[in-house]
């Protein structure tokens, strides 16, 4: 028992990190409701592409960099040799300040070619040119995250992800108002407001960062004292250090491009496809005053890219954040464990990871696609049910995107960097078939790109799986970690459709509806998880206050003696 509970030491710090980032993708979910009133669906749709190229730079900052440094540091600080972890973090600065300026420089001045020639939309030259200079302020930013990630604490990672997306979200909103305001005589209002977002972006991470730069300074003295006490022989040379660095950022770079760029690509596709076709009786709906026969025109095209990126790839995401968290910390812990050669410590940590996440996951999935529009509406009032269609089609993807991260996390935590990269790659081009197919030979219009979005994160989960048995000797347990689960979600979804039916019958309130239902489908869910034995008493114990949950449950007579 107490093997266990140090072992899962990252579930810990991996809730920490999840608890920060549900809370920045909560934040990100109530400020784009004003943001959306003020630039509206197409400036959405502008944000939307711009976010998605950036988003593609942002890999080596925001994704990669942070997980090489972190693992470095982490093979280094287990066996205790603090002077090679610093070098480490001067190289990875070094590295990171060149690289950050130069993928600055290239989006910045690439604005057009990335607008016009790529996406057919030149209005989103200048929200993609404000976004460029937060590139340079994540690659700094990922180093310092990096390094305390791989010194086994996630929390300044966390606390400086709350503090920029509250910056964000403040500035966002101001910004996209006043800019709306003082150009809403121009042709191309929406991409001033869509620039006003990306603002806040900007100013967002470079609170981040001075607050990772103050928690450097608080944290110096240690790091001087560690340095002076160590006594390791052997120094990496940078040279080295940086042959190290490259050679496990290559990989990953590859990975989380593939990974990403399916949006990108999605994007330029659909732009140029449904430019060329009628609009469809599926959007008919969305469109007002449209004639008959007539094309999907650009403002169509954002529209849709608005709905499909703002809010269900938004909403979708939010769970997400849970396997993203639980990923960066599993990749430190597997390193260290990798280290030690502890091959069936590994086998338990992958499995508790996957089995975490899909408790979390599958409920999640069940709960959005039952409860749609009803909470499209309480956050997005005036969705239509084209929008609710989205997020009940997709809905599923919470749980292959979810997965799908926890397996590279952990392929990539056993030094198999090209793995990952090789699944996803496969996974891109079936994805890219098959939209190219849908949006070209069908009527599906935005449906393609909800239906390519899950199965490209389906075929991965598949490859992962695949790739994990064959190089861990690992089988994964399918009764408590999919079946019981899955089972207990079912019966919460329907129990929390009729709640809301009720609910909303006898208030007329959908917020109040929405709000209650969700807090009941909570209560549901992990109450049928505990009776039929999803979860033990043992892995109830391991996770963050643990003690207090099998507590109250006992209280509550879920648990019994």
């Amino acid at each position: 028992m107490a093997t266990h509970r140090t072992e899962n030491q990252f579930l810990l710090q991996g809730s920490i990190l999840a608890v920060a980032s549900l809370i920045v993708r909560i934040i990100g979910l109530i400020y784009r409701i004003p943001m959306t009133r003020i630039i509206g669906d197409e400036g959405m749709g502008l944000y939307t592409i711009a976010y998605e190229l950036y988003s593609i730079a942002l890999i080596l900052s925001s994704y990669s960099l942070p997980l090489a440094v972190s693992k470095l540091v982490a093979s280094k600080s287990i066996i205790k040799e603090h002077r090679n972890t610093y070098r480490i973090f001067v190289c990875a600065m070094l590295f990171a300040f060149v690289v950050g300026m130069v993928s600055f420089l290239i989006l910045l001045f690439g604005a057009d070619f990335f607008a016009t020639v790529l996406n057919n939309d030149p209005n989103v030259v200048l929200p993609i040119k404000v976004l460029a200079p937060t590139l340079f302020v994540f690659s700094i930013m990922g180093v310092f995250r990096g390094f305390y990630q791989g010194k086994n604490t996630m929390i300044p990672t966390a606390i400086s992800q709350v503090i920029e997306q509250i910056i964000n979200a403040v500035v966002s909103i101001v910004a996209a108002y006043f800019l709306i305001m003082n150009y809403s005589a121009s042709a191309n209002v929406a991409a001033y407001g869509a620039a006003g977002g990306t603002f806040g972006t900007l100013i967002g991470a470079v609170a981040g960062l001075l607050f990772l730069l103050f928690v450097y300074v608080v944290y110096k003295p240690v790091l001087r004292r560690q340095i002076r006490n160590d006594r390791t022989t052997y120094l990496e040379s940078y040279k080295d250090i940086f042959k190290m660095l490259i050679a496990t950022i290559s990989p990953i770079i590859l990975s989380q491009t593939v990974y990403h760029i399916s949006g990108v690509i999605d994007n330029a596709m659909f732009g140029n496809i449904m430019a060329t076709k009628e609009v469809t009786f599926f959007d008919n709906t969305v469109f007002k005053n449209t004639v008959p026969g007539s094309l999907y025109s650009t403002e169509n095209v954002r529209v849709l890219l608005g709905i499909y990126g703002n809010k269900y790839r938004n909403l979708s995401n939010v769970p997400v954040a849970i396997a993203s968290a639980i990923g960066a910390a599993i990749v430190t812990s597997i390193t260290a464990a990798k280290a030690r050669g502890m091959d069936g410590v590994i086998r338990y940590k992958a499995h508790v990871a996957i089995k975490f996440n899909m408790i979390i996951a599958i409920p999640s999935a069940v709960g959005m696609g039952v409860l749609a529009y009803p909470i499209l509406n309480m956050l997005f009032p005036g969705s239509s049910q084209l929008d609710a269609n989205y997020l009940m089609l997709g809905s599923i993807a919470i749980v292959f995107y979810s997965l799908s991260t926890v397996t590279t996390a952990i392929l990539q935590g056993i030094n198999k960097l090209r793995t990952p990269v090789i699944n996803a790659a496969i996974s891109l081009g079936f994805h890219v078939v098959l939209v190219f197919f849908l949006l070209k030979f069908t009527s599906l219009s935005g449906y393609s790109l909800v239906i390519g979005n899950v199965t490209f994160a389906l075929v991965i989960s598949i490859l992962n799986w695949i790739s994990i048995e064959k190089y861990l000797d690992y089988k994964q347990e399918i009764l408590k970690t999919f079946v019981i689960p899955t089972v207990s979600s079912v019966i919460m979804g329907v129990a929390t459709y009729f709640i809301h039916k009720g609910l909303h019958r006898w208030t007329g309130s959908n917020t109040f509806a929405t709000i209650v239902s969700l807090i009941a489908a909570i209560i549901i869910y992990f109450t049928l998880l505990v009776l039929m034995k999803g979860a033990t008493e043992d892995e109830l114990e391991d996770l963050p206050k643990g003690e207090s949950i099998i507590r109250f449950l006992y209280w509550a007579h879920i648990l019994k003696k």
